[in-house]
This record gives structure tokens, sequence and C-alpha cells, in this order.
């Protein structure tokens, strides 16, 4: 594997911290009999694309150099 990403484009890390949360809010008493991991772990993954292209943009119009 010689390709890499940021580690929040990993579907594995978005599932992997779904299902810790999902564990942590099982130890704390919250039932969550009704969540299906994989479209939690899509949803999270859909909201940090568009989080990322926002701060893209952002970042992009608050910068004070030209880009070559």
């Amino acid at each position: 594997m010689i390709d890499t990403k940021p580690w929040y484009s990993s579907r594995t890390v978005w599932a992997s911290l779904v299902t810790v949360l999902l564990s942590l809010a099982g130890v704390a008493g919250i039932t969550l009999d009704g969540i299906d991991e994989g479209a939690l772990t899509d949803t999270l993954m859909q909201l940090v694309t568009a989080v990322a292209g926002i701060v893209a943009v952002a970042g992009r119009f608050s910068a004070r150099s030209r880009i070559r």
C-alpha cells in the first residue's frame, strides 16, 4: 500500500470511531438498538466531506497569497 490519505478520509477509521462511540453509549446506559452502524458511518463520512469542502473554500477566500 503506497497511496496515502488523511485519517479523516478513511472509512475504517470512521467505522471504528462509530463502534467505540456506540460501545461507550451502551456503557453509559443509552439504548441504541435501532442504530445501523453502516448507515451512521456513511452519514459521518458525508458530513466530514462537506465540512472539508467548506473549510477548503473558506481557506481559499481568506488566503493572503495567490495560487501559482
